[in-house]
Protein backbone atom coordinates (compact mmCIF):
# COMPACT_ATOMS: atom_id res chain seq x y z
CA UNK A 1 0.00 0.00 0.00
CA UNK A 2 1.31 3.68 -0.59
CA UNK A 3 2.09 5.72 2.18
CA UNK A 4 0.06 6.97 4.71
CA UNK A 5 -3.47 4.12 3.89
CA UNK A 6 -1.69 1.80 6.57
CA UNK A 7 -2.29 4.39 8.90
CA UNK A 8 -6.36 4.61 8.38
CA UNK A 9 -8.32 2.41 10.09
CA UNK A 10 -11.93 2.01 9.62
CA UNK A 11 -13.93 1.19 12.70
CA UNK A 12 -17.37 -0.72 13.13
CA UNK A 13 -19.29 -0.20 16.49
CA UNK A 14 -21.53 -3.22 16.94
CA UNK A 15 -22.34 -4.12 13.68
CA UNK A 16 -25.49 -5.79 13.92
CA UNK A 17 -25.15 -7.58 10.00
CA UNK A 18 -22.77 -9.64 9.23
CA UNK A 19 -23.09 -8.38 5.64
CA UNK A 20 -22.37 -5.38 6.10
CA UNK A 21 -19.00 -5.72 7.83
CA UNK A 22 -18.20 -7.65 4.41
CA UNK A 23 -19.70 -4.80 2.13
CA UNK A 24 -17.35 -2.41 4.27
CA UNK A 25 -14.29 -4.28 3.52
CA UNK A 26 -15.06 -4.39 -0.18
CA UNK A 27 -16.08 -0.36 -0.19
CA UNK A 28 -12.34 0.03 1.75
CA UNK A 29 -10.58 -2.23 -0.31
CA UNK A 30 -11.80 -0.02 -3.51
CA UNK A 31 -10.33 2.88 -2.15
CA UNK A 32 -7.26 1.27 -1.09
CA UNK A 33 -7.80 1.14 2.39
CA UNK A 34 -7.06 -2.36 4.29
CA UNK A 35 -6.93 -1.85 8.14
CA UNK A 36 -10.73 -2.82 9.81
CA UNK A 37 -11.44 -2.36 13.21
CA UNK A 38 -14.93 -4.24 14.50
CA UNK A 39 -15.96 -3.11 17.96
CA UNK A 40 -18.20 -5.84 19.61
CA UNK A 41 -19.82 -7.26 16.09
CA UNK A 42 -22.98 -9.14 16.60
CA UNK A 43 -22.01 -12.08 14.47
CA UNK A 44 -18.49 -12.45 13.22
CA UNK A 45 -16.97 -14.03 11.67
CA UNK A 46 -19.77 -15.44 9.34
CA UNK A 47 -20.41 -16.87 5.85
CA UNK A 48 -23.00 -13.87 5.37
CA UNK A 49 -19.24 -11.41 5.54
CA UNK A 50 -17.18 -14.08 3.17
CA UNK A 51 -20.47 -13.35 0.80
CA UNK A 52 -20.69 -9.67 0.85
CA UNK A 53 -16.53 -8.90 0.29
CA UNK A 54 -16.31 -10.61 -2.35
CA UNK A 55 -12.93 -9.71 -3.61
CA UNK A 56 -11.55 -8.47 0.01
CA UNK A 57 -11.19 -11.43 1.62
CA UNK A 58 -7.67 -10.06 3.10
CA UNK A 59 -9.18 -7.22 4.48
CA UNK A 60 -12.05 -9.50 6.28
CA UNK A 61 -9.19 -11.85 7.32
CA UNK A 62 -7.02 -8.77 9.18
CA UNK A 63 -9.90 -7.65 10.81
CA UNK A 64 -9.27 -6.66 14.59
CA UNK A 65 -12.15 -7.49 16.30
CA UNK A 66 -11.92 -5.83 19.95
CA UNK A 67 -14.88 -5.65 23.21
CA UNK A 68 -14.55 -1.51 23.11
CA UNK A 69 -14.19 1.55 21.64
CA UNK A 70 -11.36 2.22 23.39
CA UNK A 71 -9.67 -0.22 22.54
CA UNK A 72 -9.84 0.09 19.14
CA UNK A 73 -8.67 3.92 19.10
CA UNK A 74 -6.03 3.95 21.77
CA UNK A 75 -3.10 4.57 19.79
CA UNK A 76 -4.72 6.89 17.16
CA UNK A 77 -3.70 11.20 17.03
CA UNK A 78 -7.00 11.98 15.62
CA UNK A 79 -10.00 10.33 15.98
CA UNK A 80 -13.15 11.38 13.27
CA UNK A 81 -16.88 10.10 14.50
CA UNK A 82 -19.39 9.72 11.71
CA UNK A 83 -23.09 11.26 12.93
CA UNK A 84 -25.50 11.90 10.95
CA UNK A 85 -27.96 14.43 12.95
CA UNK A 86 -27.28 17.42 15.19
CA UNK A 87 -26.15 17.22 19.04
CA UNK A 88 -27.37 19.47 21.73
CA UNK A 89 -23.69 20.09 22.37
CA UNK A 90 -22.48 20.98 18.65
CA UNK A 91 -19.16 19.59 17.84
CA UNK A 92 -16.59 20.35 15.86
CA UNK A 93 -17.77 19.27 12.41
CA UNK A 94 -16.03 18.02 8.92
CA UNK A 95 -17.65 17.67 5.36
CA UNK A 96 -16.81 14.66 3.82
CA UNK A 97 -14.42 16.65 1.22
CA UNK A 98 -12.68 18.19 4.73
CA UNK A 99 -12.62 14.83 6.78
CA UNK A 100 -10.36 13.32 3.61
CA UNK A 101 -7.87 16.04 3.03
CA UNK A 102 -7.59 16.23 6.73
CA UNK A 103 -7.51 12.42 7.43
CA UNK A 104 -4.84 12.22 4.57
CA UNK A 105 -2.56 14.96 5.67
CA UNK A 106 -2.26 13.26 8.95
CA UNK A 107 -1.68 10.14 7.90
CA UNK A 108 1.30 10.55 7.00
CA UNK A 109 3.10 11.03 10.79
CA UNK A 110 0.55 9.15 12.89
CA UNK A 111 -2.26 6.60 13.82
CA UNK A 112 -6.10 7.32 12.55
CA UNK A 113 -9.15 6.17 13.02
CA UNK A 114 -12.52 6.95 11.11
CA UNK A 115 -15.78 5.03 13.71
CA UNK A 116 -18.85 4.18 12.07
CA UNK A 117 -21.68 3.20 14.52
CA UNK A 118 -24.74 0.68 14.58
CA UNK A 119 -27.12 0.69 11.60
CA UNK A 120 -30.05 1.63 13.37
CA UNK A 121 -28.91 4.28 16.12
CA UNK A 122 -25.33 5.22 14.63
CA UNK A 123 -22.80 6.31 17.94
CA UNK A 124 -23.88 6.92 21.28
CA UNK A 125 -22.88 10.63 22.67
CA UNK A 126 -20.07 9.35 25.13
CA UNK A 127 -18.72 7.77 21.95
CA UNK A 128 -18.91 10.87 19.62
CA UNK A 129 -17.44 12.86 22.78
CA UNK A 130 -14.16 10.53 22.32
CA UNK A 131 -13.60 11.99 18.85
CA UNK A 132 -11.64 15.24 17.64
CA UNK A 133 -13.86 15.73 14.95
CA UNK A 134 -17.74 14.63 13.57
CA UNK A 135 -18.51 14.27 9.65
CA UNK A 136 -21.73 14.37 8.51
CA UNK A 137 -23.06 13.13 5.09
CA UNK A 138 -25.17 15.78 3.64
CA UNK A 139 -27.95 13.20 2.28
CA UNK A 140 -31.45 13.98 0.96
CA UNK A 141 -33.04 14.93 4.10
CA UNK A 142 -36.34 13.41 2.81
CA UNK A 143 -34.67 10.18 3.15
CA UNK A 144 -31.13 10.36 4.89
CA UNK A 145 -30.76 7.12 5.98
CA UNK A 146 -26.98 5.87 4.73
CA UNK A 147 -26.50 2.18 4.54
CA UNK A 148 -23.18 1.73 6.31
CA UNK A 149 -21.26 0.24 3.67
CA UNK A 150 -22.35 3.01 1.75
CA UNK A 151 -21.30 5.47 4.07
CA UNK A 152 -17.97 3.90 4.46
CA UNK A 153 -17.29 4.03 0.50
CA UNK A 154 -18.41 7.86 0.61
CA UNK A 155 -15.35 8.88 3.18
CA UNK A 156 -13.02 6.39 1.64
CA UNK A 157 -13.44 7.80 -1.70
CA UNK A 158 -12.97 11.29 -0.41
CA UNK A 159 -9.47 10.34 1.35
CA UNK A 160 -8.48 8.46 -2.06
CA UNK A 161 -9.19 11.93 -3.47
CA UNK A 162 -6.87 13.32 -1.14
CA UNK A 163 -4.37 11.31 -1.61
CA UNK A 164 -4.77 11.21 -5.87
CA UNK A 165 -4.85 15.26 -5.37
CA UNK A 166 -1.44 14.77 -3.60
CA UNK A 167 0.42 12.54 -6.34
CA UNK A 168 -0.70 15.03 -9.10
CA UNK A 169 1.43 17.42 -7.39
CA UNK A 170 -0.87 19.74 -4.93
CA UNK A 171 0.17 18.30 -1.56
CA UNK A 172 -2.39 19.22 1.31
CA UNK A 173 -0.40 21.45 3.57
CA UNK A 174 -0.99 21.25 7.80
CA UNK A 175 0.31 23.87 10.20
CA UNK A 176 3.76 22.31 11.04
CA UNK A 177 3.95 21.56 15.11
CA UNK A 178 6.61 20.37 17.14
CA UNK A 179 5.18 17.37 19.18
CA UNK A 180 2.98 14.58 17.98
CA UNK A 181 -0.38 14.62 18.93
CA UNK A 182 -1.11 13.08 22.22
CA UNK A 183 -2.82 8.87 21.94
CA UNK A 184 -6.64 8.96 22.13
CA UNK A 185 -5.96 6.39 25.11
CA UNK A 186 -3.51 9.45 27.06
CA UNK A 187 -6.20 11.28 26.61
CA UNK A 188 -9.13 9.51 28.49
CA UNK A 189 -6.63 9.04 31.15
CA UNK A 190 -6.21 12.34 31.44
CA UNK A 191 -10.06 12.92 31.37
CA UNK A 192 -10.20 10.80 34.30
CA UNK A 193 -7.60 12.21 36.33
CA UNK A 194 -9.27 15.98 35.44
CA UNK A 195 -12.63 14.46 36.83
CA UNK A 196 -11.03 13.01 39.86
CA UNK A 197 -9.48 16.40 40.97
CA UNK A 198 -12.46 18.33 39.83
CA UNK A 199 -14.06 16.17 42.63
CA UNK A 200 -11.60 16.47 45.12
CA UNK A 201 -11.83 20.66 44.81
CA UNK A 202 -15.80 20.25 45.08
CA UNK A 203 -15.99 21.83 41.67
CA UNK A 204 -18.12 19.28 40.29
CA UNK A 205 -20.53 16.54 42.12
CA UNK A 206 -18.85 13.32 42.71
CA UNK A 207 -21.19 10.67 40.13
CA UNK A 208 -23.14 14.02 38.62
CA UNK A 209 -20.89 15.85 36.40
CA UNK A 210 -23.58 16.58 34.52
CA UNK A 211 -22.49 18.83 30.88
CA UNK A 212 -18.91 20.18 32.43
CA UNK A 213 -17.24 17.30 31.61
CA UNK A 214 -18.79 16.89 28.37
CA UNK A 215 -17.86 20.60 27.42
CA UNK A 216 -14.05 20.05 28.92
CA UNK A 217 -13.70 17.05 26.39
CA UNK A 218 -14.80 19.67 23.27
CA UNK A 219 -12.55 22.57 24.72
CA UNK A 220 -9.24 19.96 24.54
CA UNK A 221 -10.33 17.93 21.86
CA UNK A 222 -11.11 21.30 19.97
CA UNK A 223 -7.02 22.67 20.74
CA UNK A 224 -5.96 19.12 19.57
CA UNK A 225 -3.22 18.71 22.56
CA UNK A 226 0.31 17.55 21.91
CA UNK A 227 1.71 15.21 23.84
CA UNK A 228 3.68 17.49 25.74
CA UNK A 229 1.10 19.89 26.42
CA UNK A 230 -0.70 16.61 27.80
CA UNK A 231 2.32 15.80 30.00
CA UNK A 232 1.85 19.71 31.70
CA UNK A 233 -1.82 19.54 32.22
CA UNK A 234 -1.10 15.85 33.81
CA UNK A 235 1.76 17.17 36.14
CA UNK A 236 -0.80 20.63 37.03
CA UNK A 237 -3.10 18.18 37.96
CA UNK A 238 -0.84 15.90 40.25
CA UNK A 239 0.01 19.08 41.73
CA UNK A 240 -2.89 20.06 42.57
CA UNK A 241 -3.68 16.38 44.45
CA UNK A 242 -0.70 16.85 46.67
CA UNK A 243 -1.14 20.09 47.58
CA UNK A 244 -4.68 18.98 48.96
CA UNK A 245 -3.22 15.67 50.24
CA UNK A 246 -0.86 17.72 52.27
CA UNK A 247 -3.17 20.59 53.47
CA UNK A 248 -5.14 18.15 54.62
CA UNK A 249 -2.67 16.46 56.55
CA UNK A 250 -1.47 19.84 58.13
CA UNK A 251 -5.09 20.51 59.26
CA UNK A 252 -5.62 17.03 60.79
CA UNK A 253 -1.93 17.38 62.88
CA UNK A 254 -3.60 21.20 64.03
CA UNK A 255 -6.72 19.35 65.05
CA UNK A 256 -4.88 16.42 67.01
CA UNK A 257 -2.87 19.13 68.79
CA UNK A 258 -5.88 21.14 69.87
CA UNK A 259 -7.16 20.59 73.50
CA UNK A 260 -10.13 18.21 74.44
Amino acid sequence: MPNGYEHIRIVLVNTSHPGNIGAAARAMKNMGLARLYLVAPKEFPSEKAVWRASQALDVLDSAVVVDTLDEAIADCGLVIGTSARGRRIPWPLFTPRECGDRVWAEAQTHQIAIVFGREDRGLTNEELHKCHYHVHIPSNPEYSSLNLACAVQVLAYEIRMSALTEQEGKPITLEEWDQPPARADDVERYYEHLQQTLETLHFLEPGNPRQTVTRLRRLYNRIRLDQMELNILRGILTSVQNYIFHTKNKIRELEDKLPD
